[in-house]
């Protein structure tokens, strides 16, 4: 079953909770004991309605402050696709948790309270979700209920957000606004009779047939994990190469170069739990035999021949940095791109983005906590990479602290 992978995104009090409590709700993925709590607790609070917000709140600080913390995810299902939700705070000082619960999303659900329209924090949201590479948006506008469920006021936000869109993503966006109340459930499951203006789509219907695309249309790249060799009397002579197939699809007969060598050879045999296999699709690990002797090693790449990689050993990225000591020119860390490992010089900060007004300050001194920016970095050696928005699979790495050990960034290469 098809799954779809979700990041949400809202400002304090927009009702993000509440919302992905009432999908799971209706797609039936709350348990009776759930349901129990979620009643009792409704009740001692002195509503006179279910607070489904309880349902994705896990931490006592988030249901004693009514906000979200820490990044969740959620997962359900229905007959016809799966879900996982990154449920990510909505904070400022939450920028890095958002990016990390983003990074994987094939769809951005942005929620904007229909009192307030767009606010700093949904321009913040859809700046960062542009910075992934999302291309399927949804823009919830919640809390219909308290503008009398208004067309007009529907349509303005919608206007005001296509503006934004057009400022902060050239790029084409497939973008769909939903009017709804996930308090009174209304647009959720069904359409509802409040706003029959609304003719398309109720949310979950939405989510189950938007179409996303996935890393197996772009160009094949396996990066190498580990070299097994068994070295038994019955398998003397093996060898093979164990990894994940980052994008593409990788099949047996295939031509396929060896980076950073640059020789051309063919897959000989792939293999999944043992059992030989045709073909390994993107996002899935396998075993490959290839035809000839090569010293490979881990980090090393295989990519089809239809459009080579190039070696960098200087980039320009984006990044955002998430650790508590301030980044300086000069500073020296690890990068790490996939199993891939190099030394990094941090050579320039190129520019600084204020992510409220996206106004840029050229050449900082500096990068704090959860600032994101342009810098160029140099490498101890090359990288064979793809830029971030050609291939998401293959255009980003972390910035490791080389004291520490800890993950300082995360980097999209432009």
């Amino acid at each position: 079953m098809d799954l779809l992978k979700i990041a949400t995104a809202g400002s304090v009090d927009d009702g993000k909770s509440t919302l992905i409590g009432r999908l799971m709700y209706e797609a039936g993925a709350l348990k009776q004991d759930q349901l129990q709590h979620i009643e009792q607790k409704s009740r001692k609070s002195g509503y006179d309605y279910l607070d489904f917000s309880l349902a994705t709140d896990g931490l006592l600080a988030e249901r004693e402050q009514g906000i979200t913390i820490d990044v969740s995810h959620i997962y359900f299902s229905t007959p016809s696709r799966r879900f996982v939700i990154a449920d990510s705070p909505g904070h400022v000082e939450y920028t890095r948790n958002m990016i990390t619960g983003a990074s994987t999303a094939n769809l951005s659900l942005i929620l904007v309270d229909a009192r307030k329209g767009i606010t700093a924090q949904t321009r913040r949201h859809f700046y960062i979700s542009c910075l992934l590479g999302i291309k399927q948006v949804v823009l919830c506008i919640n809390k219909m209920d308290l503008v009398d469920y208004s067309e007009s006021r529907f349509n303005e936000i919608v206007t005001a957000f296509s503006e934004m869109a057009d400022q902060l993503c050239p790029k084409k966006l497939n973008i769909t606004s939903i009017p709804v109340s996930a308090l009174h459930g209304e647009n959720i499951a069904t359409n509802s009779e409040l706003m029959p203006w609304y003719k398309e789509p109720a949310l979950l219907p939405l989510l189950e047939s938007v179409k996303t695309e996935t890393n197996i249309e772009q160009d094949t790249v396996f990066q190498v994990q580990y070299v097994l060799r068994p070295k038994t009397n019955e398998l003397h002579d093996y060898r093979a190469y164990l990894g994940k197939v980052r994008s593409g699809v990788l099949r047996t007969g295939d031509p396929v170069v060896v980076y950073p060598e640059g020789q051309e050879t063919r897959v000989k045999q792939l293999e999944q739990y043992g059992e030989r296999v045709e073909e390994v699709q993107a996002g899935v690990n396998c075993s490959v035999m290839l035809e000839g002797e090569f010293g490979i090693s881990r980090g090393q790449i295989l990519a089809g021949t239809t459009n080579r990689l190039q070696g960098l050993q200087q980039i320009k990225a984006t990044i955002c940095w998430m650790d508590n000591a301030v980044l300086t020119p000069g500073k020296v860390c690890w990068l790490q791109y996939g199993t891939q490992m190099v030394k990094a010089k941090i050579q320039q900060l190129n520019a600084l983005v204020d992510t409220s007004t996206f106004e840029s300050a050229e050449n900082p001194e500096q990068f704090a906590l959860n600032d994101i920016g342009e810098v160029s970095i140099q490498l101890a050696s090359r990288l064979f990479v793809q830029p971030y928005l050609e291939s998401r699979a293959n255009g980003a790495f972390i910035l490791i602290d080389n004291m520490s050990n800890t993950t300082a960034g995360v980097g999209f290469i432009r």
